[in-house]
């Protein structure tokens, strides 16, 4: 399995960790990985997309490798989209016009505010069990099964969190990672395990990974209390390229319900769902996801309206 490449680039006057994989002459494939994951969240995925697309991913700002800045302040969706117009236009990507893109989890709210608020650079829009913000704030507010599902956010935006999180050789942030989810992707291969340790270890990473969602003006409600959903401009929060959604159905952490009405948002979406996957679809069935995408794709091109 190819392995990938790695540079270091420098975006918004910062240095990035970026991996690739496949030839640099093919279609550009932007993958943008989530919470608490690094680059490497696509290793299992990337090369078997590495045929079709010059595969790119990057540790985003926080995590890995890449600048990670402790003031909450620049970890604003604007600035976080902003590394990743800034990755497109990089020489060393070197994308010759709109390019493809693919997010999972926080990678995926990235993704989707690439292509709500810069349509010119995202041909096609791909995600892996990630939420378009309208129907996640719906969902978070409503006091129902979702808000529960979501409370840990109001943990991980304490202003400790990270400190709890890497004692114990990051004890928490394992508990955390895995709970009521399928780990064996990860528990079971001590190489990975020991990446990802490292990757948490990295000073100032907890704090960064973490600031993502203190940054966040996403409002949760408590269990069975519901709160007004905040006042979001619909008009500009459309997916107008294609767009293809991928659901490991077992997910616990964002639910089904999380999806509802996203056509409101994106009126050329496809949905694939996989059976036997939960949130770390990518990890658990990478040969399903590599498909769907393959298929889509394909099928994407040979229409003709």
């Amino acid at each position: 399995m190819q392995k990938g490449t790695s540079k270091t680039l420098s975006l918004n006057g910062h240095d990035f960790h970026v991996r690739m994989w496949g030839l640099p002459h093919l279609p550009k494939l932007i993958m943008l990985h989530g919470y608490p994951e690094y680059s490497g969240a696509w290793d299992d995925l990337a090369p078997k997309l590495s045929g079709m697309f010059h595969c790119i991913a990057p540790d985003q700002r926080g995590y890995g490798q890449s600048w990670a800045p402790s003031d909450v302040g620049e970890y604003t969706t604007s600035k976080l989209v902003s590394d990743i117009v800034e990755l497109i236009g990089h020489p060393d990507v070197a994308a010759k016009g709109p390019v493809s893109v693919f997010g999972h989890d926080w990678g995926a709210a990235i993704a989707y505010g690439l292509a709500m608020f810069h349509p010119d650079l995202v041909a096609r829009l791909i995600i892996a069990n990630g939420v378009h913000p309208v129907p996640f704030q719906r969902e978070m507010a409503a006091g129902g099964a979702q808000t529960e599902a979501s409370q840990y956010i109001g943990f991980i935006r304490r202003d400790d969190s990270h400190d709890q999180l890497a004692a114990n050789n990051c004890a928490k942030m394992m508990d955390l990672f895995s709970a009521k989810m399928d780990m064996r992707w990860l528990t079971e291969n001590p190489e990975k395990m020991e990446a990802y340790r490292t990757e948490w270890s990295r000073p100032g990473r907890l704090k960064g990974m973490t600031n993502w969602y203190r940054a966040s003006p996403l409002a949760l409600a408590g269990p069975g209390m519901p709160i007004e959903v905040p006042e979001l401009p619909l008009d500009k929060l459309q997916v107008r390229c294609p767009h293809l959604l991928i659901w490991g159905m077992g997910d616990t952490a964002l639910l089904p319900e999380t999806t509802r009405g996203l056509e409101d948002f994106a009126a050329d979406l496809t949905r694939v769902e996989i059976e036997d996957a939960d949130h770390w679809v990518l990890h658990q069935q990478p040969d399903a996801v590599a498909d769907a995408v393959v298929d889509w794709v394909i099928g994407d091109e040979l229409y003709i309206p």
